[in-house]
């Protein structure tokens, strides 16, 4: 056995600087394959603030790492303790002593399975409230971006960072970290025994280690790039089927289901070649390793069965059949692990990965935030005024020039004017749902940018074209989740607006089931409900954006009939196209490219026979041929 020495020492000397090499070419390859991911930040700029996360848990991390002893003990004293059985029953058989070292054997794998058992249920329930505080502070933060911010992010995106990548991270705090390090100690565990029982056979193992770091890294090349199609891939679907599942009846209507399918089999199609892609790297490093474990099997087979034959002692340590029993145990403890951190190093890249494209969202300043000194309103009167304001959602392009105006009140106001002219970006600027960029905007003498943003919107009712209802029921779509409501106050504000008219026929009256964007109601009953929700809320200014337009005749009598009634609780902002419902407005402005053309009441425009006039002239005539008037 002797003469193996020198080959085994070569090898062993190769398979130490090849692990010292690719460590070092591993943090190397690390910080040039951050720019691969595309990412503004590195490694452990990421895993500090996720450790913010973790911090508050740091109790149950140590609780962990003892349980965690246990088990790296069971793996490294096992093979050990079943070699001296081995020996044993060879050399010197006593039953006494067979039965202790088998209940040894047996109450150390017990406390380790009841270790493994508790560091699972610590790791679980851990992970779940890391990622649940996680995922709360990205909605939380999505929450408070503005609509500017929002417009330009795909609802797809957005849903897979709080899902798929709040899970991918998930995964590192129940399950990779800590078998990142267990493994890690398990090795060097099993290097350590493997020593102290024989030099010459941990000799012959190490010169298997050059193989197992070439096979690693090249699976890690490839299997980071399937990983990465199989993400990106993802990512475009989920995207895709959050914006044609909600806008399906428009493909329906235009009859294009078939280039929608064809548009989706190719982006599924890419995401199952890159999920092919993935199972094929896996399936192909797993055999590789495999085979290596296989191989040092025989090699220990051949040199331990010889040595033991021969009767060989080398540096004062016999090989003896218990250490071929214990190698053999060893070497499967040693590879196992090897073949596990490959795979785990890889999804710890990419749980980075994930933490990455979250924190990117998170970093997102939102443009519209609260200045230092903003100030509460408990209540306010409703006292508008616009002084020279400048507004544009792309830099230069004016969408608003210098428009100032004043609203009393308790005053009714109308903005009128053709597509483009700026009446629904006024109403948005009045909620702060974007900041100016020239003049001001004052609240009963106070800029608006003083107030804070909470306390502004809680004094308006915004009454849409586009009703948006939550899936749930009628009474929830009201309340907005707010339980301090009464069934009384809530038909209250119903039948103020005249939507009791047919929340009252409905089988489950106020429960009532909300399917999703509310599409089991009509429009018009859609707009009523929308009225109640805002009625109910007591609002000081109430901003209508043709809120009746695209309803029957009917309801929107029944609107109408609301609209009089609302006109007595404050000041009311309208955004209307039928002139014919905005003819009791104390002041009515007309716009045209970003600028006030006209303003005055519905007779005072009238009487300037100016563009207003040729409006409404024109409308009343086209109402009268139609039979649309009201």
């Amino acid at each position: 056995m002797r003469e193996y020495f020198p080959l085994l020492v070569v090898g062993a000397l190769i398979g130490v600087f090849t692990i010292v090499f690719s460590v070092a070419f591993a943090m190397i390859k690390n910080k040039k394959e951050a720019i691969g991911f595309d990412r503004s930040m590195k490694d452990g700029e990421l895993i500090r603030r996720l450790l913010v996360y973790a911090k508050p848990h740091r109790k149950s991390f140590i609780a962990v790492g003892l349980t965690m002893l246990f088990s790296i003990a069971y793996d490294i004293a096992s093979p050990m303790m079943v070699g001296h059985i081995e020996e044993m029953v060879k050399d010197d058989f006593e039953l006494s002593r067979l039965f202790a070292y088998v209940g040894m054997y047996a109450g150390i794998l017990i406390v380790s399975l009841i270790c493994t058992y508790i560091q699972m249920v610590i790791l679980q329930k851990t992970g779940q409230k890391i990622m649940s505080a996680l995922r709360e502070d990205l909605f939380v933060h999505i929450e408070s971006l503005s609509h500017e911010q929002l417009n330009l992010m795909p609802v797809g995106k957005l849903v897979t960072r709080v899902t798929n990548d709040t899970n991918a991270i998930s995964m590192m705090f129940t399950n990779l970290l800590v078998n990142l390090f267990k493994n890690i100690f398990i090795i060097i565990g099993v290097l350590v025994a493997m020593l102290c029982l024989n030099y010459m056979l941990t000799l012959m193992v190490l010169c298997f280690v050059p193989f197992i770091v070439l096979f690693t890294v090249i699976f890690r090349k490839f299997s980071r790039k399937a990983y990465r199609q199989v993400k990106d891939g993802t990512t475009d679907i989920n995207t895709f089927l959050s914006e044609n599942l909600s806008g399906i009846k428009i493909t329906q209507i235009f009859g294009r289901e078939k280039a929608k399918l064809s548009e989706f089999d190719e982006k599924n199609t890419r995401l199952r070649k890159a999920k092919y892609s993935q199972i094929f790297v896996f399936g192909i490093f797993r055999p590789m390793v495999y085979m290596l474990y296989v191989s040092s099997v025989l090699c220990l087979l051949y040199i331990g069965g010889k040595g033991y034959i021969d009767g060989t002692v080398f540096l004062g340590q016999t090989l003896t059949g218990g250490v071929v029993v214990s190698f053999y145990m060893y070497i499967n403890k040693f590879f196992n692990p090897i073949q596990n951190l490959a795979e785990q190093f890889n999804w710890l890249q990419s749980a980075l990965a994930s933490a990455e494209k979250i924190f990117t969202v998170m970093d997102i300043a939102p443009k519209v935030v609260d200045e230092p000194d903003a100030i509460e309103l408990d209540e306010i009167k409703g006292d508008i005024e616009f002084k020279d304001v400048y507004f544009a959602y792309v830099p230069d392009e004016w969408v608003l020039k210098g428009v100032s105006f004043k609203v009393k009140a308790g005053d009714t106001v109308a903005f009128v004017g053709s597509t483009g002219s700026g009446k629904t970006t006024i109403l948005s600027l009045i909620c702060r749902n974007y900041d100016i960029q020239k003049g001001q905007i004052l609240i009963d003498g106070i800029d608006i940018r003083r107030i804070k943003i909470s306390s502004l919107r809680r004094h308006f009712g915004q009454m849409l074209q586009n009703v948006f209802l939550f899936s749930g029921t009628v009474r929830s779509n009201i309340v907005l989740r707010d339980e301090s409501f009464t069934d009384e106050e809530i038909m209250e504000a119903c039948r103020y607006v005249n939507a009791d008219s047919f929340i009252e026929k409905l089988e489950g009256g106020l429960d009532e089931p909300v399917r999703e964007m509310g599409n089991n109601f009509s429009a018009g009953q859609r707009q009523l409900l929308s009225f109640a929700r805002t009625i109910l809320h007591k609002p000081s200014v109430m901003i209508l954006d043709e809120a009746t337009a695209n309803i029957d005749t009917e309801t929107e009598l029944l609107i109408q009939n609301s609209l009089e009634r609302l006109m007595n609780i404050g000041t009311m902002l309208m955004v209307a196209h039928r002139l014919s419902t905005i003819q009791h407005a104390d002041n009515i402005i007309l716009l045209s490219h970003g600028e006030i053309k006209e303003q005055g009441t519905h007779k005072e425009l009238l009487a300037l026979k100016g563009r207003y006039y040729r409006l409404y002239t024109l409308q009343y005539n086209k109402e009268r041929l139609t039979g649309t008037g009201a």
